[in-house]
């Protein structure tokens, strides 16, 4: 019966579920930065699975449909952008040069201090797409020999660090604009700082929205490249 319901689809997905509302609980009762309902429900699965003796290959059965839904949630982000529309283009070609600048960066520091660390190819691969939405960074690691969980590991820690110290960052930096952080947020920490950044201001969150899907157009191209210079 156990055996029977915990390689059930409903097992991950009812784990998943109760673990993030209760997350969400959380954060409002506190509404401290480090207690993002994303980071507060992941390491609690993860503290479940290990002190329940449940192993990842059962929960991954339902798991993986939450997963499936990351593409269409970032779909959904396209719903605030058209909302500002007129004020995104206005800003239209800073945002596609800063979008782009980041992209670049990203790749080349995150897969330069790999190499410089000593770390092979593949481990430069791997980490390279560390800052666009998790779907295409997947998709991109297995296409150039990357080791995709470890990706998805990276990606995940990427967006949770950006939504916890990003904003902060910004502003220490003098950075107050909300159009220019929701810039920043989209292109180095993808959706989950974009979901950060809709909490503080919803143009903020069209363009962090718009730099999720347009660094993941620039890192796809930029890839390749990469892959031809590491080889």
């Amino acid at each position: 019966m156990t055996n029977s319901l915990l390689s059930s689809p409903l097992f991950g997905i009812t784990l998943t579920l109760i673990t993030f509302q209760l997350a969400v609980i959380v954060h409002k009762r506190f509404r401290y930065t480090i207690l993002n309902p994303a980071i507060v429900s992941i390491v609690s699965v993860i503290v479940i699975l290990k002190q329940c003796n449940i192993s990842y290959q059962n929960y991954s059965v339902g798991g993986d449909i939450i997963l499936f839904l990351l593409g269409p949630s970032v779909v959904a982000l396209g719903v605030p952008l058209y909302q500002r529309r007129a004020e995104v283009k206005q800003r239209l070609v800073p945002i596609l040069a800063g979008i782009s600048a980041g992209s670049v960066v990203s790749i080349i520091t995150a897969s330069g201090i790999i190499l410089l660390m000593g770390g092979s190819e593949q481990l430069a691969l791997t980490v390279a797409p560390k800052s666009v939405t998790t779907p295409i960074a997947i998709g991109i690691s297995a296409k150039f020999g990357g080791i995709v969980p470890l990706t998805a590991a990276i990606v995940v820690a990427t967006g949770c660090f950006g939504a916890v110290v990003g904003p902060s960052f910004c502003r220490l930096l003098g950075v107050d604009d909300p159009a220019s952080m929701g810039l920043a947020m989209g292109t180095a920490a993808h959706g989950i700082g974009t979901g950060r950044m809709l909490e503080i201001d919803l143009l903020g969150g069209a363009i962090a929205g718009l730099a999720i899907g347009l660094s993941g157009v620039i890192t796809s191209i930029l890839m390749p490249l990469l892959a031809l210079i590491l080889n």
